[in-house]
């Protein structure tokens, strides 16, 4: 069984090369923000809402760490509190403009300081722009695309016309499409081989798709899909993961910065979910299964060894055939290459595994 949404991808994917020049990827892919506050909670949703707004994001707890994720991560605009442990945001601005990157840094800080004084420090110590936490979120996004242009990036535009959603978004389930997916996942394999960072990825089939369309009719069919991306996007982590529907019943999932045991953590969780909850329908409701077949690539991928988009996909096409020869509602694993095993550990029941 091949995948057959991906029969005209792969096409294509096989003229992409297996990596960019860090040069030609300067405005292929997002302006990237490095968030910096010692607060958890604040780096998790200031991330969510800058990758929404289609930043790349990194993100550290202190003025030391973010100068370790500077020195081997270009950043285009820091994004940093100023009270901190250690190195405070007005150090750290300090440290940026005498010994920072040769290209230039956007600096906003984002501090519960208030007031003249606080400002003039701010800009004092090298800051570009100052914004006060609990300031609305348009002005903290607005001053963030202020940034985005000084550092030579287009500035973001909402995607809410209607040739946008017809390019992009599948118009049965509101998933991404194919097109999409031609476009983004050839950045995230380029990202992934540039900042050494793993990529997983996980091809899924609705099991017996026709017969459930055949014997409840296509409404049911729509919702049992509806049900799919709804359980499915449950299970990805918001602002990092993607899927995108592929064909009738199948969908690709992007899993970045995921290894192979992540990315099987959240297959199985997936897959049991979908047995578990099935679909609400018009028909009332209705079982069904997924077959899903995973690969990834890790950080040693290096010279020679840099893996081609073609053969990941593949890889994923090889584990969703193999789930489905083994009576479908699995989870496989095939390694990009028979020179590279994937260990997925000590398998449970609902698995398969290839080398």
């Amino acid at each position: 069984m091949q995948i057959r949404g991906l029969d005209n991808f792969l096409q294509i994917a096989s003229a992409i090369p297996a990596a960019v020049p860090e040069g030609d990827l300067q405005l292929s892919r997002p302006c990237r923000v490095l968030v910096v506050d010692d607060d958890e909670l604040v780096r998790a949703s200031l991330t969510t809402m800058l990758r929404a707004r289609e930043f790349d994001v990194e993100s550290a707890a202190s003025g030391e760490d973010a100068l370790r994720v500077m020195a081997a991560t270009p950043c285009q605009i820091l994004l940093t509190d100023w009270q901190m442990p250690g190195m405070d945001g007005l150090s750290l601005c300090q440290s940026v403009r005498d010994n920072g990157p040769d290209r230039y840094v956007y600096v906003l800080l984002h501090t519960v300081r208030d007031g003249e004084e606080a400002l003039l420090a701010g800009l004092a110590a090298g800051a570009d722009d100052y914004v006060v936490k609990g300031a609305p979120v348009a002005e903290l996004l607005a001053r963030l695309e202020v940034g985005r242009r000084v550092t030579g990036y287009p500035a973001w535009k909402p995607r809410r016309d209607k040739k946008w959603r017809s390019s992009f978004a599948d118009p049965l389930t509101g998933a991404r499409n194919l097109r999409y997916l031609v476009r983004h996942l050839p950045r995230e394999l380029a990202r992934s081989l540039r900042d050494g960072h793993a990529l997983a990825i996980l091809g899924c089939a609705v099991d017996g798709f026709k017969h459930i369309n055949d014997r409840f009719g296509v409404e049911v069919g729509r919702d049992v899909l509806h049900a799919f991306v709804g359980q499915a996007e449950r299970c990805l982590r918001p602002g990092s993961d993607w899927l995108a529907r592929v064909a009738a019943d199948e969908f690709m999932i992007v899993l970045p910065e995921a290894n192979v045991h992540r990315a099987h953590g959240i297959a199985q969780t997936m897959r049991e979910a979908f047995v578990r909850d099935g679909a609400a329908t018009g028909a009332g409701p209705v079982s069904f299964t997924v077959s899903i077949g995973m690969t990834a690539i890790e950080p040693k991928y290096r010279g020679k060894d840099l893996p081609k988009l073609e053969d990941i996909l593949r890889a994923a096409e090889r584990g969703l055939r193999a789930s489905k020869q083994c009576g479908g509602n699995h989870v496989t694993a095939a390694a990009v290459s028979s020179r590279i095993a994937i260990d997925v550990g000590s398998l449970s029941d609902g698995n398969c595994a290839i080398h």
